[in-house]
């Protein structure tokens, strides 16, 4: 077992969101058939936080962010949906493509208390042995340091809600949260004639909290540990 876990803390959304999230997977693999399917290790999720955690301190670490999150009225959480966005990123002709989301002033709130939870089980500089990844798998640069620099650059307000840069994640320089859910991959044609489509919003609620154990590309690969929200 490696001396550190690469983590996801994570909101899981609502029955809608995930049936938003699953339709435009379905249309994005009519073009690339072999993309990554919305399934039980690429759950449709929003990252809020990732970091290595000294895996000796799972337990504890679970204990300080479930008393965080225990702390939030789920009422007062959303996120709204107003972009499809996409990267020029990976196989040539393809691009990872993402709903990005505007998070309400109270969905900042609960990523400061997770954060603040977390930071004493933390380590900076993880490898891949701390990833869940399949025989042959390994993990590239660019997602080692995305996690590693998760905090500052994607925390608190002032994220970019209309654009990705490499890998999915925010476009470079971008500084703020940028949640998102990806939602796969799709050629670069179909892509861009959706990028003339008018985009219909719709509100994202969370159902729920969870930390995940991160795997290739930072997908979030398996459950650890899950809280579910309820209205107080």
């Amino acid at each position: 077992m490696s001396d550190l876990t690469a983590i996801d803390i994570l909101i899981e959304p609502d029955d809608d969101a995930l049936q938003h999230a699953r339709k435009w997977n379905a249309r994005l693999r009519e073009g690339v058939p072999d993309g990554f399917a919305l399934d039980a290790t690429h759950q449709p999720h929003v990252t809020m936080l990732q970091r290595y955690v000294r895996t000796a301190q799972l337990d504890d670490f679970f204990d300080a962010v479930g008393k965080a999150v225990a702390g939030i009225d789920v009422a007062t959480l959303s996120l709204q949906a107003v972009a499809i966005a996409h990267a020029n990123w990976g196989t040539p002709g393809q691009e990872p493509a993402a709903l990005m989301l505007q998070p309400n002033p109270q969905v900042l709130d609960l990523q400061a208390a997770v954060l603040a939870a977390a930071t004493p089980f933390v380590q900076a500089d993880g490898t891949g042995a701390a990833y869940l990844l399949d025989p042959g798998e390994k993990i590239d640069q660019n997602t080692l340091e995305f996690v590693k620099n998760y905090v500052p650059n994607q925390i608190g307000a002032g994220g970019d809600f209309t654009a990705l840069g490499a890998g999915g994640k925010p476009a470079p320089g971008a500084k703020g949260y940028t949640p998102h859910i990806t939602v796969g991959v799709g050629r670069t044609d179909d892509l861009k004639a959706i990028d003339d489509e008018p985009f219909e919003t719709f509100a994202v609620h969370p159902a729920g909290v969870a930390v995940y154990h991160l795997g290739r590309y930072g997908t979030a690969r398996k459950q650890l540990k899950k809280w579910t929200l309820a209205k107080k």
